[in-house]
């Protein structure tokens, strides 16, 4: 698995907004397979890789996000996906992983060329930051089981096009 990172796209979330108790309720479903993932990618020294929304604080220090974010319906997700030390913790200030952050050296520095792409909203900040993976000519896998989004149907969607326009892998973890 060298030449691969796993690259976790906004897990620490509020889901406090227009249809987020919808993406919350999706979340919590696919939150087995995204700590499956977590504990793979720990066992094969795979660096992974939270890249997250900062919540309008511009903090860089997960702990003040996970302040800011947790609430009585994301406790369990925030305490499964936790970042822990030996984790990378970036924050984008747009829908992309890759826009405007340091994802781009991270990767290049740990001589990536193989992401698996995972969290939510698979219909937003999943498939952008996907998108620009596959500009980048990252190869990709976004595994169905560990992406949500606040309609199913989309998040249907944003993986075929994941599979069939960025070649992206689907398979599930």
């Amino acid at each position: 698995m060298k030449q691969t990172a796993v690259v976790m796209v906004d897990i620490i979330n509020d889901f406090q907004f227009d249809e987020g108790p919808d993406l919350l309720k999706y979340t919590k479903e696919i939150l087995p397979n995204l700590k499956n993932l977590k504990n793979y990618a720990r066992k094969n020294d795979i660096p992974f890789i939270y890249i997250n929304d900062h919540y309008d604080t511009w903090e860089t220090d997960y702990k003040h996000i996970i302040n800011v974010c947790e609430n009585d319906g994301n406790k369990e997700i925030i305490e499964q996906m936790r970042p822990e030390k030996e984790d990378y913790f970036l924050i984008k200030p747009q829908l992309s992983g890759f826009f405007r952050s340091p994802l781009p050296s991270l990767l290049e520095q740990l001589e990536v060329k193989h992401l698996i792409i995972a969290g939510v909203a698979g219909n937003i900040c999943v498939l952008f930051t996907a998108n620009d993976a596959h500009m980048r000519g990252y190869t990709l896998h976004v595994p169905e089981n560990c992406v949500a989004s606040n309609q199913q149907n989309y998040n249907d969607h944003a993986l075929h096009l994941m599979k069939h326009v960025f070649t992206a892998s689907t398979d599930p973890i």
